[in-house]
């Protein structure tokens, strides 16, 4: 449904996205996990045609965002890091605007009426009809920004930052919401937060520093976290391959060279998790 393939995204010398590929299956929700900074938002502005890469291709719903961006907008909702809301405009005057260009031109008012009454009390937005986009808390911004997003019924939706600046229980909710649009709906959600991925995803895209890091499950994520601790360990002095030395060591899973100070190395170090190796690291 959603297929990303050696996607790059380069600002003169600032690469922000660096070759990152992944897929989407139907259906599937799909966690985008990373810290601020990593390349989050720039991918979802490419994936929905807001901007071009500098590299690769996006394909969307079975169409190229960028030879065929009209196809692919029409089968995908967008909710970016900030909803794009018209400050003058009621939250129905609102969406009632949006599903007039979004819904198929077939489509009658009362059609659309309807659809608008449907989004709003799916979203928490009903009891704000009447309330200008402007006078809106941040919350209220955000479900509104969702509800614009569903409110074609598209196949694919993207979702950058769904529940920020929403309370706990608003969190709860949307989360049930988001969780509830799968099946029906391909969805990526992007997010800093560790617990959000885990809680409404069923796999997770890890990202740093515009790489692609890690792609599975949270289960297994968790699990290899769990499974293994990190020490650092410096090394001087040493004649030969000391990294290999290093792996040598019952009880070290993996040797990552981290740094080197003149003619010391650093290296990071994965062991199996309750083994002290430090004595025979030594």
């Amino acid at each position: 449904m959603i297929e990303v393939q050696h996607l790059s995204k380069r600002y003169g010398r600032v690469t922000a996205v660096d070759d990152i590929s992944f897929k989407v299956e139907r259906g599937e929700i799909l966690g985008f996990l990373g810290p601020n900074g990593a390349g989050k938002t720039t991918t979802m502005r490419m994936l929905t045609g807001y901007m071009p890469p500098t590299d690769g291709r996006a394909i969307v719903a079975g169409f190229d965002v960028f030879d065929q961006p009209i196809e692919a907008k029409r089968r995908t909702g967008y909710l970016p890091e900030t909803p794009p809301l018209y400050p003058e405009m009621t939250v129905r005057e609102y969406l009632q605007f949006v599903a007039h260009i979004k819904m198929a031109k077939g489509v009658g008012s009362a059609e659309r009426s309807a659809r608008v009454d449907e989004v709003m009390q799916k979203t928490w937005v009903a009891d704000m009809a009447a309330r200008h986009c402007g006078k809106l808390s941040k919350g209220y911004r955000q479900r509104v920004g969702l509800a614009q997003a569903i409110i074609h019924n598209p196949e694919v939706l993207i979702l950058d930052e769904p529940t920020a600046g929403l309370d706990p229980k608003q969190i709860i909710e949307t989360r049930d919401l988001i969780r509830s649009l799968a099946g029906d709906h391909t969805i990526i959600l992007s997010t800093h937060i560790l617990p959000e991925v885990a809680q409404t995803c069923q796999r997770v895209v890890i990202i740093n520093k515009g790489r692609v890091v890690a792609i599975d499950t949270p289960a297994n994520l968790t699990a290899q976290l769990r499974g293994s601790s990190g020490l650092y360990v410096q090394v001087d002095g040493v004649e030969g391959d000391a990294g290999a030395m290093l792996a040598r060591v019952p009880g070290v899973l993996k040797v990552t060279a981290a740094d080197r100070h003149g003619t010391a190395a650093g290296f990071e170090i994965d062991v199996e998790a309750g083994r002290d190796v430090r004595r025979d690291l030594a």
